[in-house]
């Protein structure tokens, strides 16, 4: 057995069987330019590697023109110089371009299979030793440069063997990866039955209208003993961060900005701990304007899909918050904790008046005006309690069903990093190991995606 004895911090050992050469051997940086700006934008994450980004529901915001990009032929590699610690780095299987603050690099000689590479470059022991050789003056602002990187030396085995490796790693992963499909479903139709749930249970006094209006954009008759107020009424306005993602790091003040809003694991009602990242303690002195209140409302302010409008969440905690970029605040003007619109700003019914004045083809934004001039229903003081506790009780049943269903799939997702590790390093020796005919359905590919939008925390930098 070999270590990879350029990065002391390496522990994993390779197979003896397998020589090792240095990066500068491998491979060699590119840097050509788009002159037109027509090629397709491709997006690099840790989490599905290099992907075109009309394909993804990535939550950073592109620039207006892709020339002076950096061209990315399908087999080059393109690493996000912040985040290449973190595992944004990739084998591209298209051709496009990606942002000027990446690295691309090209193989000088076919020495790996372009799939085994891929794997291998984000196996999670090399993605400790992109951390090791990092350099920056706190975590959120590590980079990862072509020197540093074309010193590590890299296992290099027979190409009939990554051929094999490659072969037995589909087959592996299309099993578990059919497991992960399936609990996904399973999530979907809980949300779907806690969407019905909540739409079901607040209207459930009100009676079909004939027809949509000014003061009833819901088109429905609702009880006499019900308020319509305007959401100006009853909120003032503030505004998040003026932040980026490189300004988020490993701990400090609590922050939720778009991304985490936009997240499936944001229920709306409550503030859970997934949804939290952090910023600098100093924003409390220079951006008090920015925190939370117990009772406030984040509002995402933009959504890449039309779903995603009207996404918020309710502050239902005492901790220090701050809301992060790209969000607007709705603090109540009485100072009261109002739970039942957390539920109303949930339901179908009244996020289709928001979603009716939202402009946009791939990006809507939501503008304090729309939410200002949106109308709020309010039944009794005394019925809105019967319905905060009702759905309190039968929105935790599913919340705790969605949630063990999401542990399940993060050990799923950890056996496959395990698994992946083990076969690419040589732990495991795949060389004699027969493998059957199995399928791979676009269902089983679509597992390996994650949570999307999370990703605007290591995705694009432009």
């Amino acid at each position: 057995m070999i270590t990879n004895f350029h990065n002391p911090s390496d522990k994993r050992i390779y197979t003896e069987r397998w020589p090792v050469m240095r990066g500068k051997k491998l491979f060699r940086v590119m840097d050509e330019r788009s002159t037109e700006g027509t090629e397709e934008l491709l997006s690099v994450s840790h989490i599905t590697g290099i992907t075109p980004r009309t394909q993804k529901n990535v939550t950073m915001f592109k620039s207006e023109s892709l020339v002076g990009y950096k061209i990315c032929e399908k087999g080059d590699i393109a690493a996000n110089t912040m985040w290449t610690w973190q595992g944004a780095i990739g084998v591209s299987e298209h051709s496009g371009v990606v942002s000027p603050a990446y690295i691309v690099y090209r193989q000088k000689d076919n020495y790996y299979h372009p799939r085994y590479l891929d794997m291998m470059l984000r196996e999670k022991y090399l993605v400790d030793v992109y951390r090791s050789i990092s350099t920056g003056i706190r975590p959120s602002r590590l980079r990862l440069y072509p020197d540093p990187f074309l010193g590590i030396y890299f296992p290099v085995p027979p190409m009939d063997e990554q051929i094999k490796m490659v072969n037995y790693l589909d087959w592996k992963l299309s099993k578990i990866n059919k497991v992960i499909s399936s609990k996904r479903k399973e999530i979907s139709l809980l949300l779907e039955q806690r969407q019905r749930l909540i739409d079901d249970t607040l209207f459930a006094k009100c009676e079909k209208g004939d027809g949509e209006g000014e003061t009833n954009p819901l088109g429905l008759v609702l009880p006499k003993d019900w308020q319509i107020i305007k959401f100006n009424g009853l909120f003032n306005f503030g505004k998040g961060l003026n932040i980026t993602k490189k300004d988020l790091q490993e701990e400090g003040i609590a922050v939720i900005s778009y991304g985490q809003v936009h997240s499936k694991t944001n229920m709306g009602t409550e503030i859970n701990d997934t949804l939290i990242r952090y910023v600098d303690e100093s924003y409390v002195q220079t951006s008090p304007k920015a925190l939370v209140n117990k009772g406030d409302f984040i509002f995402a302010d933009t959504s890449e899909d039309f779903a995603g409008v009207g996404n918020c969440v309710f502050v239902d905690r005492d901790d220090t918050i701050f809301a992060g970029y790209h969000t607007l605040i709705a603090r109540p003007k009485d100072g009261k904790e109002h739970r039942y619109l957390a539920y109303l700003f949930k339901s179908s019914l009244w996020r289709y008046q928001v979603r009716k004045k939202v402009n946009g083809v791939k990006v809507y934004s939501i503008t304090q005006k729309i939410l200002k001039n949106a109308l709020i229903f309010l039944p009794p003081v005394p019925e809105q309690e019967e319905v905060i506790m009702f759905l309190d009780d039968k929105c935790k049943m599913l919340s705790c069903a969605i949630e063990q269903i999401t542990r399940e799939i993060t050990s799923l997702q950890e056996m496959k990093k395990r698994l992946i590790s083990d076969v690419v390093t040589g732990k495991i020796d795949v060389r004699e190991i027969d493998i059957p005919e199995y399928s791979i359905s676009l269902d089983d590919i679509d597992a390996d995606m994650d949570d999307e939008y999370m990703e605007d925390e290591i995705d694009e930098e432009v």
